[in-house]
């Protein structure tokens, strides 16, 4: 592994922003301090600073030399609203709000390339540091290129990073093609005729409705996927009633859908309205049948991702680098700006949790666990990975 020496030397600097962003995490599009923050840094390094981008938006603008090549390099700031049980002295400050995703390591591990970049510009072109907001449920990436974000400063490619917990630290994964799953949630209301429950024949009963068409999706998946394209339909809430002699008036069935294709989704989708309403009506009911479209499959390109393989090979070793790891039903923003413009995003391992400090919760460090902490031994890690990957991509010819 050959980590850049300025780097390391400047990991106790990296540390310390890490931890008071983690301090003082911000939800989606509320991430002022953490903007207020990262462009004080840019600025302090002399590289010009854009923002409002996807409203708390930053960009850093690092040019050298006359070429019109540029690439883009993003890092999301918010955090989620969920409480922390840590006690360490920089768990959240701000109750029911955590960085328990690792943006707040996302962040600094672009802030320490961006500096370095700065300070010694090995480059020919221009590199855009892509500081986005919202990833968690509030499409940022999307918000981004809807304001202007890749017309404004046009880039030749785009890649994004994630830490990962389970795999070892200092290790990377990633794969051409489906990454990381669509996430997309349904809201299904099943309207009937409530009745008292000992004369269930005066009823159109919406929960032995609900009860039918939950079993029949699952077919879906098992009957009418390619078994070689991965799907998930999960109802992860059921809703209705509220007295043990009542059959009530409707039904509501909440939950998600995860696929790697848009074609499969499509399949999903139709298939899920159709048995819901035919079966609906074969019970006398109907149906309310809304399907929100989140977060598009993240599909990594085959030739950046490639590329990006080759750069962590020639700089970690081939040892720590997994170009084929297992694509995660999880979902990522980053896939949208993987729609405009060609790219590749990669896990960073995050270890087993054992770098936390003492103070941390007993919980597992899994993502969006209240017991999570960003392994700061990764700081000099990703930003290396950040400076290697622009420098061979606008290499003096």
């Amino acid at each position: 592994m050959k980590l850049i020496d300025p780097i390391v030397q400047f990991q106790a600097e990296l540390q310390k922003i890490r931890r008071d962003i983690h301090a003082h995490p911000e939800l989606a599009y509320e991430e002022v301090r953490t903007a207020d923050v990262v462009a004080q840094k840019l600025t302090e390094w002399g590289i010009p600073v854009v923002r409002g981008l996807g409203v708390t938006g930053v960009v850093g603008i690092i040019k050298n030399g006359d070429s019109p090549r540029a690439i883009g390099l993003r890092a999301d700031m918010d955090a989620l609203p969920m409480p922390e049980i840590n006690t360490f002295a920089h768990a959240s400050r701000h109750e029911g709000k955590m960085h328990a995703c690792g943006h707040d390591g996302h962040t600094a591990m672009l802030l320490g390339a961006a500096y370095y970049l700065s300070q010694h510009r090995n480059f020919d072109g221009t590199v855009y540091v892509i500081f986005q907001p919202a990833e968690e449920g509030g499409r940022g990436a999307e918000r981004m290129i809807q304001d202007g974000l890749f017309e404004k400063y046009p880039m030749d490619a785009v890649f994004g990073m994630h830490n990962w917990p389970g795999i070892p630290a200092g290790h990377f994964g990633v794969t051409p093609g489906a990454q990381m799953a669509s996430s997309n949630e349904f809201h299904v209301t099943v309207k009937g005729k409530g009745s008292h429950a000992a004369q269930p024949h005066k009823a159109v009963d919406p929960v032995m409705t609900a009860v039918q068409i939950a079993q029949a999706w699952q077919t879906i998946v098992a009957r009418n996927i390619n078994p070689n394209d991965p799907a998930v339909v999960s109802i992860t809430q059921i809703h209705t009633g509220s007295a043990t002699n009542v059959i009530p008036d409707e039904a509501m069935m909440v939950g998600t859908v995860r696929t790697f294709s848009l074609p499969v989704l499509d399949l999903i989708e139709r298939r899920m309205q159709e048995i819901a309403e035919h079966t609906a009506a074969a019970f006398d009911a109907t149906v309310d049948f809304r399907f929100n479209r989140n977060y598009p499959p993240l599909i990594n390109h085959a030739a950046e991702t490639a590329f990006a393989v080759e750069v962590l090979t020639e700089q970690f070793g081939a040892d720590h680098v997994d170009a084929h790891t297992e694509p995660t039903m999880g979902a990522e923003d980053f896939a949208f700006m993987l729609q405009h413009k060609p790219g590749c995003y990669v896990f960073l391992g995050n270890g087993d949790g054992g770098h936390r400090d003492h103070g941390h919760g007993l919980g597992p460090c899994n993502l969006h666990n209240p017991s999570y902490d960003f392994n700061d031994d990764l700081l000099p890690i990703g930003a290396t990975y950040w400076v290697r990957l622009a420098e061979k991509f606008l290499q003096a010819k």
